[in-house]
C-alpha cells in the first residue's frame, strides 16, 4: 500500500498501486487469516481486527487496482487465445442464465404466499402463519405480506445479468441500428466498458459500506483507513439491522442490502462477458453473432448457428 495519496503526486500514486497490485494479491492469498478469521467468530479481538480488514478491503483501493490488473492481463491472454475467450463468454453467460433462471422462481413464490395470505386471513381470521417441520417458523400476517418485497428484489437482482443475455431489457435506439455491424460491436464494447463496468464499480462501493453500517457497530466508514478501522475493533460487536415499517412487520431489510451488492457484482461481470463477446464477434465478423448464446426463445437463424 503506497503512503502516497492522489492529491499529493497522481502520477506516483498510480503508478505505485499499479506494480504493487499483483503482489498484494499474492499477499492477501498468503495471509488470509488476516481477513478471514472472522468467519469462525469466537468474539475475539482477533476475529473483530479480521472483519475490520475484511470490510476495509472489500471496497478499497487496494482491491480495484489487484482485480484491474489481473483482469487486464487475462484479457490480454484471452486475445490471444481466441479459444480461452469464448470459453470466458459462455461461462460467464451460464452464470447469469443459472442465476436469472433459478431466482426467476421468486416470482411463483410470491404468488403463493399472497394466496396463503389472502386465504388465511380470509377463511381463518387468524393474525399469524406458521410453517415447519418439526421447528416452527412463525410470523404476523403483516410480516409475510411485507416479506414479498423480498422476493421481488431477489428478481430484479438477481435475474438482471440474465435479462441482459436474453436481450430482454428497455434499449433507446437512436442511431445503433443504422451503423454497419462492426460499428455496432464497437460501440457495444466502449459501452461496457466505460459505462456498465464504472457505474457498476461506484455502485459497489458505496452498497458496501452501506451495507455493514447497518451490520455493526462502531459503523465503518468509506474514507477510515485500515489502521483505523483495526483500532476501532475493540469495541466491535454485530448490531444486524431489524428495523421494519410497522410493528409485527418485515424485520430483515439488512438483506435489500446484500442483493444490492449481489447485483452490481453481477453486472461488473457481465460487462466483462458483454465486452468479451462483442469484440470476439467484432473480430470474426457477422458469422460470430450470437455464437454460443443460450437463449430462452430462439429465432430460425439463432437456432441454425
Amino acid at each position: 500500500m503506497s503512503d502516497l495519496s492522489f492529491s499529493e503526486a497522481p502520477l506516483t500514486w498510480l503508478l505505485s498501486n499499479v506494480f504493487n497490485a499483483l503482489p498484494n494479491i499474492f499477499t492477501a492469498l498468503y495471509n488470509y487469516n488476516t481477513w478471514l478469521d472472522w468467519i469462525s467468530w469466537d468474539k475475539t479481538t482477533e476475529d473483530k481486527q479480521s472483519l475490520m480488514r475484511f470490510i476495509y478491503y472489500g471496497a478499497s483501493v487496494e482491491l480495484f487496482f489487484a482485480t484491474t490488473v489481473f483482469v487486464f492481463l487475462y484479457t490480454a491472454i484471452a486475445m490471444y487465445h481466441k479459444p480461452l475467450m469464448w470459453k470466458t463468454v459462455t461461462s460467464l453467460e451460464t452464470l447469469a442464465n443459472t442465476t436469472g433462471r433459478f431466482f426467476a422462481w421468486a416470482g411463483l413464490t410470491m404468488v403463493l404466499i399472497q394466496i396463503v395470505i389472502i386465504f388465511i386471513q380470509r377463511i381463518f381470521a387468524v393474525s399469524q402463519i406458521t410453517i415447519g417441520f418439526g421447528l416452527a417458523f412463525s410470523f404476523d400476517v403483516s410480516w409475510w405480506s411485507e416479506s414479498l418485497k423480498l422476493y421481488n428484489a431477489m428478481i430484479v437482482a438477481l435475474c438482471v445479468t440474465y435479462t441482459f443475455v436474453q436481450g430482454g431489457h428497455v434499449r433507446v435506439d437512436l442511431f445503433y441500428s443504422a451503423v454497419s455491424y462492426r460499428t455496432k460491436r464497437l460501440i457495444d464494447m466502449f459501452g461496457s466498458i466505460f459505462f456498465m463496468l464504472p457505474a457498476a464499480i461506484l455502485l459497489w462501493m458505496y452498497s458496501w459500506f452501506f451495507l455493514w453500517r447497518h451490520l455493526i457497530v462502531p459503523k465503518p466508514s468509506a474514507s477510515d483507513a485500515v489502521e483505523k478501522l483495526v483500532m476501532k475493533a475493540r469495541a466491535l460487536r454485530w448490531n444486524v439491522e431489524t428495523i421494519g415499517f410497522s410493528p409485527n412487520g418485515f424485520n430483515a431489510y439488512f438483506l435489500f442490502k446484500i442483493l444490492i451488492l449481489a447485483y452490481t457484482g453481477l453486472i461488473m461481470i457481465h460487462a466483462l462477458a458483454f465486452f468479451y463477446r462483442s469484440f470476439l464477434e467484432w473480430r470474426e465478423g457477422e458469422e460470430a453473432e450470437g455464437r454460443h448464446l443460450d437463449l430462452d426463445i430462439r429465432t430460425s437463424e439463432e437456432a441454425e448457428r
